[in-house]
């Protein structure tokens, strides 16, 4: 999402004081209630900002919304970057995906591909990919997690460290403005931090409603990534992080 001016300050606005009210955003500012109201819609749309009776304040950063409700998060968005990422990955190619909603769309797009190798945690993402008899899906044991049937713990973490893959595709929660990677379970990091150090290539599919959040558990940072896909580009302090990083930035179509 391209933010206006506007949107920018009412975003700084509420990270200094952590809630606004309308009215005082609308003083501050100098236009009218409705217009606030308008004004932050999409942010609130894309989880940057939460409405509360008489104001808007920043979400819960500690807890993450069920899978089923992630999954129609931003649904268009994931799905234009699922096809970017499978773009970049081409037939008879090796590769590790975490458990996420962007990366099961990813698995959705790979779903035309033929001969891949594919290490996973997720039960969904291994459903979607096993069928295909020309691949190889290896899934990851331990205790399923209730809400997404993925696999964590030292067990998916034993298993992952046998592999070495091309890609490494990663979906997170959040992305700092200094370009750190963040999910909301510490198992989920672990795992992602296996998963990454597996792989020669490292993608981060992400949609721009996780930039310049924050979540509980903090991945890496910028460094250890090769490869950005998104569908806007990032705010100033964020584009700089990764341009120092190195990090490429793909853009969904």
């Amino acid at each position: 999402m391209y933010r206006t001016q506007r949107q920018t300050e009412i975003m700084r606005l509420v990270q200094l004081r952590g809630a606004c009210s309308i009215g005082e955003l609308a003083d501050r500012l100098s236009v009218s209630d409705e217009t606030i109201r308008r004004t932050v819609k999409p942010l609130v749309s894309q989880g940057l900002l939460s409405k509360v009776h008489g104001g808007i304040t920043l979400p819960d950063t500690h807890s993450e919304p069920p899978f089923q409700k992630r999954i129609l998060e931003n649904a268009e968005a994931k799905r234009r970057i699922a096809e970017r990422v499978a773009g970049l990955v081409p037939n008879g190619d090796t590769l590790m995906l975490d458990c996420g909603s962007t990366t099961a769309f990813v698995a959705r797009a790979l779903s035309q591909h033929s001969g891949l190798t594919v290490v996973t945690n997720s039960a969904e993402i291994a459903r979607t990919l096993a069928p295909n008899d020309s691949n190889r899906v290896f899934m990851a044991g331990g205790e399923l997690r209730s809400d997404d049937t993925a696999a964590l713990g030292p067990e998916a973490l034993s298993f992952a460290r046998q592999f070495r893959v091309r890609h490494a595709i990663l979906s997170i929660g959040a992305m700092g403005l200094d370009g750190s990677l963040m999910v909301y379970h510490l198992a989920e990091a672990e795992f992602s931090r296996s998963v990454i150090d597996q792989a020669e290539q490292v993608i981060v599919a992400a949609d721009a409603s996780k930039f310049g959040r924050q979540s509980l558990v903090r991945i890496c940072g910028p460094e250890r990534i090769d490869t950005l896909v998104t569908d806007h580009p990032p705010p100033a302090d964020l584009a700089e992080a990764l341009e120092a990083a190195g990090v490429t930035i793909e853009y969904a179509d």
